[in-house]
């Protein structure tokens, strides 16, 4: 998945210019630095040029801008996710009628482990609803198939969200991720992406793993918190 310009403009069918407004001030936060805004708006850009493969763009649209709104490395698998999608819940409770917002809130809930809801899930029996879901945690893990160059990037970015992790604990976690989905039987979950993105995503992966060193102290270093931090990432990009 390439880098897109930074476009489209910041809004949004479904967000008020205030919600807009306080996401962006999230996802600018100095702390941010693969999960920014620029993350979010590759992902906007992704499904404008998609538009007309989904049933509910304005839905997608809502889960890109809320799916990472909190960001916290130290905190415990799944937690970021469940009050991400629970902060959508409480913004756009007033103006997104409920069948669409529980879609909103599960697909946000579905990035802890990129595993897709099913349409019972979903509360919904229209199978675009499920492909739509589908295609937004395919576009999600988008940047494991980037060039070499960016996928770089993108793990710099993540390294440096996870500072305070010991380089040991950061390698045995690291290793831990990247396994976790080169043991996928499918990476992408859509005839849209998939066939596009797996072969470059495992290639990129598998790349990645063969680059770390062998961890010498165990992985030690960190203690609770770190362990916590990787049991999270090892189902999350």
């Amino acid at each position: 998945m390439s880098k897109k310009p930074l476009s489209p403009p910041l809004t949004s069918t479904l967000l008020t210019p205030l919600v807009v407004s306080e996401l962006t001030a999230l996802y600018s936060h100095s702390s941010r630095h693969y999960h920014s805004l620029t993350h979010i708006v590759t992902l906007l850009s992704a499904l404008h040029t998609h538009l007309p493969l989904f049933t509910d763009a304005p839905a997608i649209e809502a889960a890109i801008w809320f799916h990472d709104a909190i960001y916290d490395t130290r905190a415990p698998p799944s937690q970021n996710e469940i009050q991400s999608a629970a902060l959508a819940v409480s913004l756009l409770r007033d103006s997104v009628d409920a069948d669409r917002l529980h879609r909103i809130k599960v697909m946000i809930e579905a990035t802890a482990s990129h595993s897709v809801p099913s349409l019972e899930d979903l509360r919904s029996k229209d199978p675009g609803h499920l492909e739509d879901a589908k295609m937004f945690l395919d576009m999600d893990l988008g940047i494991l198939a980037a060039d070499e160059g960016e996928y770089a990037e993108y793990e710099k970015g993540v390294r440096e969200e996870y500072a305070w992790v010991g380089e040991g604990q950061w390698k045995e976690g690291r290793g831990k991720v990247l396994r976790s989905f080169l043991e996928r039987e499918r990476i992408y979950a859509s005839d849209a992406f998939g066939p596009l993105w797996e072969g470059k995503a495992r290639e990129n992966l598998q790349r990645s793993l063969m680059a770390l060193e062998p961890v010498i102290d165990g992985g030690a270093e960190g203690g609770e918190r770190g362990n916590q931090a990787f049991e999270r990432a090892t189902t999350a990009p």
